[in-house]
């Protein structure tokens, strides 16, 4: 069983940006025709492949015909579902099984926090998709308050290789987290052992879509790779843009986690410039096996930092115009730099593109310069003239506490009421309640 997986697509981020536009709609394009290439049996996403839940009726034109050119065909379809659909599917069934479709090329996904489900009727763009028969959208689970979350697996059969795909689309961080610490409030459901399928022959995998690092100061404000269960066999985690190339065991926990990264940069920062990749996860029986390709339609994306105060010769802070010519033979540089790379390892078959640059300047002890001018120099040589430059200080020294941790007034004040019961009712209260 041959899956291309893919996450955090972006399709329509810059599309206001007349430089930039393209980029999602290219890149994914690759994706696609990679997944052609390798004869794959289906395309996995891991989330976010819109950019916003309301993409513009451009965005939404372009995907269709991409997808449309790709999964409309007449490969046939070598595995099959075992499952229930209508309970793992938004659309009730799978597209392949739709008479009234021709699909060569399936595509499951999971939505994101860009693209998640919103309003009273809980839809996305995702769920036109669906709709058009074009994806297969599952892992989508509407949920408030304290109610359970369960997760029930796509079960797939190709010879004798069994997949249980389990998924999950994004539910704020700090709520799933506590959901993830409560005893019985995710339920996974299990295939039963039967004659021909016991417990033991199926590869158990995960796809989800949520920080797996701490981006805030609450301790819950993500999912920790350990409230996960032991049976999982291998976990896809998207939101995390940075591509972790060689995945990794959780020692201790007898899973590999791999986080293939987006496959468009939506910020200019230094995770977003290292290398796009996607995929490929080769299932046979109760083994699987995991190769990396790097995407070649990706825009040059260059990120450096420099210390004013470092520099040698040293620099005079009072000198505004020395400083404007260290910096801009420093983006100078760099933007050479970039064009060596696309000539050296960029795509052959593709016109050159403009490279984005970032350049994050520490000025403490020094005055700004006035980015917008040096930026007037670049235009035509970089994708981002007018915002090359970030400027930055050496933090203040802040208060600590005795452990060492940041004392924050307003993070004393926060409340959670799932924490409020557990430590009023007991730990299992809220089963209590759910029951």
């Amino acid at each position: 069983l041959r899956i291309l997986i893919s996450t955090d697509n972006h399709l329509g981020v810059w599309e206001k940006d007349e430089t930039r536009r393209d980029d999602s709609f290219r890149t994914f394009e690759e994706v696609l025709q990679l997944a052609v290439e390798k004869r794959v049996d289906t395309v996995l996403l891991g989330g976010d492949l819109f950019h916003e839940n309301k993409p513009s009726r451009s965005t939404l034109v372009k995907a269709i015909q991409l997808l449309s050119k790709y999964c409309l065909n007449d490969r046939p379809i070598r595995f099959r579902i075992l499952s229930d659909q209508s309970v793992n599917f938004v659309s009730g069934r799978v597209n392949f099984e739709n008479p009234n479709l021709n699909i060569g090329l399936p595509v499951f996904t999971i939505h994101g926090n860009h693209d998640d489900p919103a309003g009273q009727d809980s839809l996305s763009a995702v769920d036109i998709l669906s709709q058009t028969g074009l994806v297969n959208y599952f892992g989508k689970h509407v949920r408030g308050g304290a109610a359970r979350i369960t997760l029930s697996p796509v079960l797939i059969e190709k010879g004798s290789t069994r997949l249980c795909l389990y998924g999950l689309g994004n539910i704020r961080d700090e709520r799933l987290g506590r959901s993830f610490q409560t005893p019985g409030c995710v339920q996974w459901q299990r295939p039963a052992s039967t004659p021909g399928y016991p417990s033991d022959c199926w590869i158990n995998m995960f796809v989800l879509h949520q920080n797996r690092v701490q981006h805030t100061a609450f301790a819950k404000a993500c999912v920790r790779e350990e409230h996960l269960p032991p049976f999982l066999d291998l976990v896809v985690w998207g939101h995390e843009h940075e591509c972790r190339q060689a995945g990794g065991w959780v020692f201790g926990f007898g899973r590999y986690i791999v986080q293939p990264g987006s496959s468009v940069a939506t910020a200019l920062s230094e995770g977003e410039s290292r290398p796009k990749h996607a995929l490929l996860l080769e299932v046979k029986g109760t083994n699987f096996r995991l190769q990396k390709f790097r995407l070649r339609t990706v825009r040059p994306f260059e990120f450096e930092s420099v210390a004013l105060r470092d520099v040698q010769p040293p620099l005079k802070p009072e000198d505004t115009e020395e400083v404007t010519r260290f910096l801009t033979a420093k983006v100078g540089a760099t933007e050479v730099h970039q064009r060596r790379y696309r000539r050296d390892g960029g795509n052959p078959d593709s016109a050159p593109l403009l490279p984005l640059i970032r350049l994050r300047v520490d000025y403490t002890g020094f005055s700004t310069v006035n980015s917008q001018r040096l930026g007037q120099r670049f235009v035509g040589k970089v994708a981002n003239p007018h915002d090359m430059l970030q400027w930055t200080k050496a933090p203040a020294r802040s208060r600590r506490d005795e452990e060492g941790a940041y004392l924050r007034p307003d993070a004393l004040d926060q409340s959670r009421i799932e924490d409020l019961i557990r430590q009023h009712l007991g730990p299992n209260a809220l089963e209590v309640l759910l029951g």
